[in-house]
């Protein structure tokens, strides 16, 4: 039997590698389409290293027609779609930028699918859809309320897949809302390579380790949590990367449009985290108390029971074994993939 194909939007970044690693090994051929603003080829190339195979690579903005329709003229059987700016800060600063990319680039991936009739699609959306929530953990069915442009350009495009599905029977669309990506390829090999100062805890943390950053700044140690810290759902990077592969699995055996939570339900303050990072790499992670930052909420922790349900995903990799392997990575790699 052909393999199937998939196209990877935005393959060459952190989570759409470990995605393609995780394609590859299930025996998938994979189609990469990214204009590197924030990710390396060199990422690609250490892809096809872990899987031993080929990746075809299209270098481009889905924004642009002449390359969809190049990347379109080979059979494509679905498409896991990440390309997107991604930095919430950022979004407050640069909102059109935002929309023009995340919403916008999603419409012309969508019309690009369109004329070629693929009908199968799984969505990188964010847990940063819900806002400032009601209740944990959440649930899909919580109320979306995104408090920043970055998270209303994923309700969005949720949203639009919704009526993509409702237009044609056929189609078929699973929007994943994760929570807290961490950790790295066991090999070491690909990881998390923000371009400047990172914007989340993990990197930050193993960059502190690592000699590149002096010390971390806890941003707040009074908020309503058992130490006083902020609350997060933190997700090994290779559970993430198996969620897209069954969901894309999803797509091929049922239409319509499912949304689905990806997070293992736990919930780990930020002095946990550094705790568990310390014991896992055997350094001490210096840091201070910095005053609540704008805009940061208390605690976010999923209720993954739909993905099992649903998807029969659930999170197999714990926080000491994702530090363990993001640790890997930045001691190999200590300038990421300029290393």
């Amino acid at each position: 039997m052909t393999a199937k194909s998939v196209l990877v939007t935005g393959g060459a970044g952190y989570i759409g590698t470990h995605t393609m690693v995780e394609l590859l090994a299930s025996g998938y051929d994979v189609v990469c389409l990214d204009n590197f603003s924030n990710s390396s080829p060199e990422a690609i190339k250490r892809v096809e290293k872990i899987a031993g195979k080929r990746v075809t690579t299209v270098i481009g903005d889905v924004r642009d027609r002449e390359v969809m329709s190049r990347v379109f003229k080979r059979p494509i059987d679905g498409v896991i779609h990440f390309a997107a700016l991604k930095a919430v800060g950022e979004s407050v600063a640069r909102p059109v930028d935002y929309y023009g990319n995340n919403v916008g680039g999603t419409l012309a991936l969508l019309d690009a699918m369109h004329e070629r009739k693929v009908q199968r699609v799984v969505f990188s959306s964010s847990a940063t859809v819900y806002g400032i929530p009601d209740k944990l953990p959440i649930a899909e069915d919580a109320a979306v309320r995104p408090v920043n442009p970055y998270g209303h350009t994923k309700a969005m495009v949720e949203q639009i897949l919704r009526d993509w599905c409702d237009a044609r029977a056929e189609h078929a669309a699973v929007s994943l809302r994760y929570f807290n990506p961490i950790g790295a390829h066991p090999s070491g090999a690909i990881g998390e390579d923000p371009h400047d100062v990172p914007n989340n805890l993990f990197p930050f943390i193993t960059q502190v380790a690592v000699g590149k950053l002096d010390k971390l700044t806890v941003w707040g140690n009074d908020w309503p949590t058992l130490d006083g810290t902020g609350v997060r759902d933190y997700l090994h990077v290779m559970d993430l990367a198996r969620g897209h592969v069954t969901a894309l699995e999803y797509t091929f055996a049922h239409t319509g449009c499912a949304t689905v939570n990806l997070g293992t339900g736990r919930a780990t303050s930020v002095l946990q985290m550094i705790a568990a990072f310390e014991a896992a790499s055997g350094k001490k992670i210096p840091y201070v108390i910095g005053p609540r930052r704008t805009g940061d909420i208390a605690a976010c922790w999923a209720n993954p029971s739909l993905a099992q349900q649903l998807l029969g995903w659930q999170a197999k990799q714990s926080i000491e074994q994702a530090c363990a392997d993001g640790w890997r990575w930045q001691q190999s790699n200590p300038n990421g993939y300029r290393s």
